[in-house]
């Protein structure tokens, strides 16, 4: 039988399969359509690709004249914060691998491949006055070349967490306005040295998810929060540190764009932006107090960055609750930000209920607590959808759309990629390798999040490509090795091979050019 004849078969068989066992959604419509959806039903030149990044997949994390990054810092330091006790060091080497990697994404038809660059890669200590370590340049030249060979184009994210040790010895890293001009001198070197090669630049990953887990929960590297929220945390404080961090970024973040729009763009003639990552927030009665609630769960996740990328200051319901604990811009500053990007970057996962919580407690201050909001997850005692194999996973499809039309109304409609979407299920050592492959799941989850995007696109919402995350299973950070997110299997026991799943093959399919 035919691949793609199969795929159909196991899709709706998928649609007729009940949740409970089969781990999938149940049917979003009657009007789904397992025949209409592929390639062609997205607009000409759109792209598709997939997602990593650097110390969840690289390894080699002492060799090639690599520095420590905070991540290695945190996980071997701190080992019990992760789930299985685990770390990088070696995760998917793909640092070896990356040959037969590219083989693998050309095989699945994919047009592109975002990836990061680890910044102590590039510069071991952090800083230019540490030196340039002409090993890593050469690493990702090699790793861009074998990418154009293959006609996969890269997109490349400067900044995805693995903050040099170095600086954040000296100066603390992202607590410190130090930072801007270090990351400025960073970005530089990479532009300078892989600018005739990558036309696509982002910023940063998740500014919001290395503020809030990294300063806020404590669960991130580099693990600081307010002793009094969490015993295990190394120092700091709940309360003003996100803040102070995310400013950091967002004015990292346009010293960097400023920087290539007047020194490389014009010369090498790529676009830079940032990417973002928001849950969707329904309000989960029709009180209009849970209707605000809803839309300040999203200022205090996604207007945090976007309100001053696009006028250049917080939300005001942020500044109206946190008050003297939010930076201030200065005119300057917000001047530089407006509009600093050719394009945003969006992470979509999963959706919350959201009410309004005015007298939400806290003993003191606290990121967790400043937006008032009690999250949920289910109502009346009915899930909002499917959980994955992550706690804060449950799949609602639908919320890709909702997310992108907001964009689209509040934000002047941004040229978009959604650059990570994707679910997890467990690493279950109990299961053959044939049974680890049927990620049936996986098909569905990303059938029905494409066919709502399909469908933002129609109602105009100015997407321009789609990113699944993951290519490969990697080390999924506080969770370590317990979860698998990959369209690819690793077999971490055995020399790190790579199996295709079903959503793999499925993707091949999907992505087949009909001339």
């Amino acid at each position: 039988m035919e691949l793609d004849n199969v795929l159909l078969v196991v899709f709706f068989a998928l649609l007729t399969t009940s949740s409970s066992t089969a781990k999938v959604a149940p049917p979003v419509s009657p009007i789904l359509d397992v025949s209409s959806l592929n390639r062609s039903s997205f607009p000409p030149g759109f792209i598709f690709g997939a997602s990593s990044a650097s110390y969840q997949y690289e390894g080699a994390a002492f060799e090639g004249g690599k520095g420590l990054s905070i991540w290695d810092t945190f996980t071997h330091k701190y080992p019990e914060k992760i789930e299985d006790r685990s770390n990088g060091d070696v995760a998917n080497d793909q640092y070896h691998h990356y040959k037969e990697d590219v083989g693998i994404m050309k095989d699945l038809n994919l047009d592109a491949y975002r990836l990061s660059i680890s910044w102590p890669r590039i510069l071991p200590k952090g800083k230019l006055s540490g030196g340039i370590n002409q090993q890593g340049i050469d690493h990702y030249n090699s790793l861009f070349n074998e990418l154009l060979s293959k006609g996969i184009k890269p997109f490349v994210t400067l900044f995805h967490w693995d903050l040099p040790q170095a600086l954040e010895d000296e100066y603390g890293g992202f607590l410190s306005p130090h930072i801007v001009n270090d990351y400025q001198d960073y970005v530089d070197v990479c532009f300078k040295a892989f600018g005739d090669k990558v036309k696509h630049w982002i910023t940063f990953n998740q500014p919001y998810t290395y503020s809030q887990g990294g300063y806020a929960t404590g669960v991130k590297a580099p693990g600081r929060c307010s002793k009094w929220l969490n015993r295990n945390c190394t120092g700091g404080d709940s309360g003003t540190e996100p803040y102070v961090v995310a400013h950091h970024e967002l004015l990292a973040h346009a010293a960097a764009v400023q920087l290539y729009k007047t020194k490389y763009q014009a010369s090498q003639k790529g676009s830079i932006g940032i990417t973002l990552v928001s849950h969707w927030f329904m309000p989960f009665s029709n009180s209009p107090l849970d209707i605000t609630a809803a839309e300040r769960s999203l200022d205090f996740m996604y207007g945090w960055f976007m309100e001053p990328l696009t006028r250049g200051d917080y939300p005001e319901s942020m500044k109206s609750i946190v008050g003297s604990r939010l930076p201030k811009f200065s005119k300057e500053q917000s001047k530089q930000l407006i509009h600093s990007y050719d394009f945003i970057g969006l992470n979509y996962y999963t959706t919350n209920y959201a009410s309004n919580a005015p007298k939400l407690l806290s003993a003191k201050p606290n990121y967790a607590t400043d937006s008032h909001v009690n999250f949920a997850t289910e109502r009346n005692g009915v899930p909002i959808g499917p959980r994955a194999a992550s706690t804060w996973l449950y799949v609602y499809p639908k919320g890709i759309r909702e997310l992108l039309i907001h964009t689209k109304k509040k934000y002047n409609n941004p040229l978009i990629y959604i650059t990570e979407n994707g679910i997890d299920e467990y690493n279950d050592p109990t299961l053959s390798l044939e049974e680890a492959l049927l990620d049936t799941f996986r098909v569905d989850f990303y059938y029905r999040h494409l066919f709502y995007l399909q469908h933002a696109i129609k109602d105009g919402a100015n997407v321009k490509g789609y990113f699944a995350w993951s290519l490969l299973d990697n080390f999924e950070w506080s969770a370590g090795y317990t979860v698998r997110f990959g369209l690819n299997y690793v077999d971490y026991k055995n020399g790190q091979k790579r199996y295709n799943k079903l959503s793999a093959k499925w993707f091949k399919s999907f992505l087949k050019r009909y001339y």
